[in-house]
């Protein structure tokens, strides 16, 4: 797939997709190249406003649902206005954030980039006809589940911790769902993808020095929102493995989409189970798979 970019996008006449968090960013980059290619695209936003000011510059069939996957109410709500959709991108999420809490108490970074998508994916799955794709990092390298400490209440928080355990978090639950889909004999998909180190609002924020090495780094080496867009719109919209997971193919850093390998902490069952049993205790959304 070397090379591969929005020009070798499908038609995507006929087909809806919703994208969460496509206000900027990598989100808007996704959405952007989607509606060029013919898709409805549904903008899945928490900021209504910004995202019909977005909306008013992208080409095709746009539309904007108001969600904030910090709040379960609105995630329900959300879901109760799709009728159907082709392919679910779980792109949104909040990155290395002081410690917060959702509207349902939940750390904020679980709760926004593994807990409202889990939450969403679970209630939308039954009209979603081909695949969900989730946004992971390369940041869950770094990453460790707690199953007693999902929501960082006893230990020391840790902001980069924190959103490399939700990324590590969405990994697991890209691969348990796959496992379940094919246990039932279900032609979707369950696959993810990664940007690479891309300069986008999520890693904007600069507080200490860490943040600030770090917002450096996006000036002077970061690949843009839509090289890093690329491996997302490859994994909805290509012919993919089942699992699969892509990201740019050099060092996964930066580049142009291709099939990577995730660490081994995030191929593993047991925990991959628990985690999704704690998910739904915690979301009250059980998944009919």
């Amino acid at each position: 797939m070397g090379g591969w970019n929005t020009a070798n996008i499908p038609d995507q006449t006929g087909r809806i997709i919703i994208v969460t968090g496509a206000t900027s960013g990598l989100g808007e980059a996704t959405a952007r190249a989607l509606a060029a290619a013919g898709a409805q695209v549904i903008m899945a936003c928490r900021n209504e406003i910004k995202a019909q000011a977005v909306a008013r510059t992208m080409p095709g069939d746009v539309q904007i649902r108001q969600l904030d996957l910090a709040d379960l109410a609105s995630v329900r709500a959300f879901a109760d206005t799709v009728d159907r959709a082709d392919v679910l991108i779980n792109n949104a999420g909040v990155m290395a954030v002081p410690k917060r809490k959702t509207a349902d108490g939940f750390e904020l970074q679980i709760g926004t980039n593994y807990l409202g998508h889990f939450a969403l994916t679970g209630l939308l799955l039954d009209r979603i006809s081909e695949r969900v794709v989730n946004t992971s990092s390369i940041t869950h390298f770094i990453g460790r589940i707690d199953l007693d400490d999902l929501n960082w209440e006893h230990r020391t928080y840790s902001r980069f911790g924190a959103y490399a355990q939700s990324k590590l978090a969405l990994l697991l639950f890209t691969y348990e769902l796959q496992r379940r889909l094919g246990l039932i004999g279900s032609p979707k998909l369950s696959v993810a993808a990664h940007p690479g180190y891309a300069a986008t609002e999520i890693s904007s924020e600069t507080q200490n020095l860490l943040e600030q090495i770090v917002g450096l780094g996006n000036r002077l080496v970061a690949q843009s929102a839509e090289m890093g867009a690329l491996p997302t719109l490859y994994a909805a919209t290509a012919e993919v493995e089942p699992g699969g997971y892509y990201g740019p193919d050099w060092f996964n850093w930066r580049g142009y989409p291709t099939e990577v390998h995730s660490n081994a902490a995030s191929h593993d069952e047991k925990t991959a189970r628990q985690l999704w049993e704690l998910a739904e205790r915690l979301t009250g959304v059980e998944f009919r798979v």
